[in-house]
C-alpha cells in the first residue's frame, strides 16, 4: 500500500511539472506572438503612411507639372500667335485672335 501511494504521489509530481512546463510554454509564445504582431502593426502603419505621403507628394507634383505645361502651351500659342500677325500684317494679311486662350487665329487675305 505504501508502494503505491509513493508511484501516485511520483505521477502527481510529473503531472503538475509537466502541466507547470506547459503553462511557461504557452505564456511565453503569447507573449513573443503578441511583440511580434505589434511590430508587425507599426510597420504596416508605417509602410502605410509612407506610401500615403508619397502618393500625395506624386499627385502635387503632377499637378504643378500640367499647370505649368498649360501655362507654357499657352504663352508659346499667343507668342506665335503674336509673331504671324506682325507677318502678316506687313504681307498684306490681318491676324484675328479668336480666343486669347486658345490663341485661335484666323488669316484674312486684304483685298
Amino acid at each position: 500500500m505504501i508502494i503505491k501511494q509513493k508511484h501516485i504521489v511520483e505521477v502527481i509530481v510529473v503531472v503538475v511539472v509537466v502541466v507547470v512546463v506547459v503553462v511557461v510554454v504557452v505564456v511565453v509564445v503569447v507573449v513573443v506572438v503578441a511583440q511580434v504582431a505589434a511590430v508587425v502593426v507599426v510597420v504596416v502603419v508605417a509602410t502605410a503612411a509612407v506610401v500615403v505621403v508619397v502618393v500625395v507628394v506624386v499627385v502635387v507634383v503632377v499637378v504643378v507639372v500640367v499647370a505649368v505645361v498649360v501655362v507654357v502651351l499657352v504663352v508659346v500659342a499667343a507668342a506665335v500667335a503674336m509673331v504671324a500677325a506682325a507677318l502678316l500684317n506687313t504681307g498684306g494679311y490681318a491676324v484675328a485672335l479668336v480666343s486669347g486662350t486658345t490663341a485661335v487665329t484666323q488669316v484674312l487675305k486684304l483685298t
